[in-house]
């Protein structure tokens, strides 16, 4: 039997940096403040909150003051800046770089297409944090579209600017691209901000799915990321099976096969992937 863990899976470099700020921090402190869920998977927060990791929403943070609270990897618009300084919070700031580099580009491209009547388009998950984000650097005004139809909003006859959600997918974006190129009437401006350390994550698991008999994909229930893997998954192998947790295994999967991979989201850590092929291990001996 051969148990392998898909090396090319679990925390991006953005989560991992977040992780490691949040722990360094409750090393020293006893309370930590994070907007939102550190990452999306409930056993990974759930083992920070044992740390002193207290997740709160942003009216809970308007409210706080006088407190370390760290911004996660998605970023914070503005905003949230602005309220940390005026109630004396900490900031402990694990905004992706890459996210950082694209929310300063939007805000630049902004102030220039104010100029000329110009439209920012965000193709994105509406109400995403990241998003949220990035809107923010538009005063509110960017629009943000995750399908063709959202399209409907737009002024073909004014200038448009595209920039993309770091974590979307490379097709939907030619898709929003294609549609673009045909209607827009004015100046056209298309910037590819896709991350690729989590799109190629796509092409990879394909194979990965494909050279083995089963494959368990681990993935807290609320992450985006690994709901689309896992369907990538499925595509290229019917024998795959979604879990969060160890104790959703079922040794049934496993009867006939030969071959067992594990992969995981970008939100799930490695030590509950090697938990899960040491649990396997463990029942099919």
């Amino acid at each position: 039997m051969i148990i392998e863990i898909d090396p090319n899976s679990g925390f991006c470099f953005g989560v991992v940096n977040a992780i490691e700020k949040a722990e360094e921090t409750l090393a020293k402190d006893k309370t930590l403040y994070c907007i939102g869920d550190i990452v999306h998977n409930n056993i990974e927060v759930d083992r920070l909150k044992g740390q002193g990791l207290k997740t709160i929403n942003h009216d809970e943070f308007e409210k706080l003051s006088n407190a370390k609270v760290l911004f996660r990897a998605h970023g914070e618009p503005p905003a949230s800046y602005i309220k940390a300084k005026e109630n004396n919070i900490d900031i402990i700031d694990a905004s992706c770089p890459v996210v950082l580099n694209l929310q300063k580009r939007i805000k630049k491209t902004y102030w220039e297409t104010l100029e000329n009547g110009g439209q920012i388009l965000i193709y994105g998950k509406k109400g995403h944090a990241e998003v949220n984000g990035l809107v923010g650097q538009t005063e509110g005004h960017a629009k943000v579209v995750e399908r063709v139809e959202d399209l409907k909003e737009i002024d073909w006859n004014k200038p448009v600017v595209l920039f993309s959600q770091t974590t979307k997918t490379i097709s939907g974006f030619e898709e929003i691209t294609k549609v673009l190129k045909l209607k827009c009437q004015n100046e056209l401006k298309i910037n590819d901000t896709i991350c690729r350390k989590v799109s190629n994550r796509m092409p990879n698991i394909r194979e990965f799915a494909k050279k083995h008999d089963v494959v368990v994909f681990v993935s807290g229930q609320k992450s985006s990321n690994g709901k689309l893997l896992f369907d990538v998954c499925k595509q290229e192998n019917s024998q795959s099976y979604f879990v969060s947790h160890p104790d959703e295994l079922e040794m049934t999967w496993f009867t006939e096969a030969k071959s067992i991979g594990i992969s995981g989201a970008t939100s799930t850590p490695s030590w509950l992937m090697e938990q899960i092929a040491e649990n396997i291990k463990l029942e099919i001996k």
